[in-house]
């Protein structure tokens, strides 16, 4: 079975020099893939693979729909079989463009039997990466290759980058890795790539990734969590959204919302970007046999916090951010819940055009 590293990150030329120093370091029996991504916009890449002494294999791949997604479908994993069947190279490693989707990649990989995704490092400009995470540009307005129709933040795209790594790798050595490991608290944050191919290092894939509808840990001064068993009042809420996200990072978890009252809603923030979305019913609404299809996490806080009234509705939200105000913060959502006196029927739900048609995630 292939080894194989997935490398991630925004910025192109930090992380083809850290593709350059894992190739260096695993020697004769290592592959380097790379995508040249710079005619995407005309439909076609050039995907090489190559290893210390030089180039195995270069192919122009032309696709109907120019994306980096289309580009590594199909094309990479079976690279990637024929490198595994000559069985002369101990691990290959992936330089992945920055509008590539990690997640997908590596499901794809490991679906194949010869191919295994032993580890996945995102490269890290420290210098940004705060701004990164907080600000509001588009993936597109930053220059970086992507579909057309491709309308993810910039903070998006990194935050994902983060959360299914294993290990960042930082341009210079800086404070920002507490920030970085509070999105993510398995991450192995280093300011050099030396080590990163040694077997047995990261934990196994299937703990990565981030259940829909979680929170985060709380962490001082960086991840504020707060929680609530009385619904939110839909218009309240839907004005104080810009505040609450100000200055943020990353924003998670699970919402009841008076005017949804049976359908469970994420919340996902990435900088000053929000989504909310359906999640599916809530558990004191399916039959017990149905239980195992929700998220893990989901249940096992259920079965701690089961109202005896509402069951498993309740709010709980993790916000992460550099000088986060915790006390403004929970006074503005403690403000946005449902008073006892106030009635449901009569409320306008400035979310429900959002979430027309909107099923389980």
């Amino acid at each position: 079975m292939l080894p194989v590293t997935l490398l991630t990150g925004l910025d192109e030329g930090f992380r083809g020099s850290v593709a350059g120093n894992l190739l260096a370091s695993a020697g004769r029996s290592g592959v380097l893939v790379e995508y040249d991504v710079s005619t995407l916009s005309a439909g076609s890449v050039v995907r090489t693979a190559r290893t210390a002494t030089g180039v195995i294999d270069r192919e122009e791949i032309t696709m109907e729909h120019p994306c980096v997604s289309c580009a590594l479908r199909n094309s990479l994993v079976q690279l990637l079989a024929s490198i595994a069947a000559v069985e002369r190279y101990d691990v290959a490693i992936v330089n992945v463009p920055a509008a590539g989707d990690t997640h997908a990649i590596a499901t794809e990989i490991e679906q194949h039997a010869d191919l295994c995704v032993a580890s996945v490092v995102t490269t890290v400009d420290a210098a940004t990466v705060t701004d990164d995470l907080t600000g509001e540009d588009l993936l597109r307005e930053r220059g970086v290759p992507t579909a057309v129709e491709d309308g993810r933040a910039t903070a998006e795209v990194v935050v994902r980058q983060l959360e299914y790594a294993d290990a960042a790798i930082l341009t210079t050595a800086d404070d920002v890795g507490e920030l970085l490991r509070a999105i993510n608290p398995g991450l192995l944050v280093k300011d050099a790539p030396a080590g990163l191919l040694d077997a047995g290092q990261f934990a196994p894939r299937p703990s990565r990734g981030v259940e829909p509808g979680s929170i985060a840990a709380a962490v001082d001064g960086l991840t504020f969590v707060w929680q609530s068993n009385r619904p939110f009042h839909p218009e309240r809420l839907y004005d104080a959204l810009e505040d609450l996200v100000a200055g943020s990072a990353r924003g998670r978890g699970t919402l009841w919302i008076a005017t949804q009252h049976r359908r469970r809603l994420s919340w996902d923030s990435f900088g000053t970007n929000i989504a909310i979305g359906t999640l599916g019913p809530w558990l004191a609404d399916l039959p017990a046999d149905r239980w195992p299809t929700v998220g893990q996490q989901h249940q096992a806080r259920s079965a701690l916090e089961w109202h005896p009234e509402y069951g498993d509705r309740a709010s709980y939200l993790s916000l992460t951010g550099v000088g986060l105000d915790a006390r403004e913060l929970r006074e503005r959502l403690d403000g946005c819940v449902l008073r006892a006196d106030e009635a449901v029927h009569p409320l306008t739900d400035p979310f429900a055009p959002y979430l027309e048609g909107s099923t389980a995630a």
